[in-house]
């Protein structure tokens, strides 16, 4: 079956039926988004841990960061 076949078919479903399709689709797509975004943060906290192990930055307390981000928002 291509998507032509199976949008024409699931054009023959009841208002709900395709609300839980839909859905179903939705939920699938944003499943692989996260598992993405997860990878990718995983990759980045790696980056920003050997960063700090080898001394090419220096670690800013959380207060400090949020005393500027306060500033900026004000």
């Amino acid at each position: 079956m291509n998507l032509h076949e199976i949008e024409r078919e699931a054009m023959h479903l009841t208002e709900d039926e395709r609300a839980k399709l839909a859905q179903k689709l939705l939920l699938s797509l944003e499943s692989s988004a996260e598992a993405d975004i997860a990878a990718d943060w995983l990759t980045e906290a790696s980056r920003r841990a050997r960063d700090l192990d080898e001394g090419l930055v220096q670690p800013v307390p959380a207060e400090e960061v949020r005393r500027k981000a306060l500033a900026l928002l004000r």
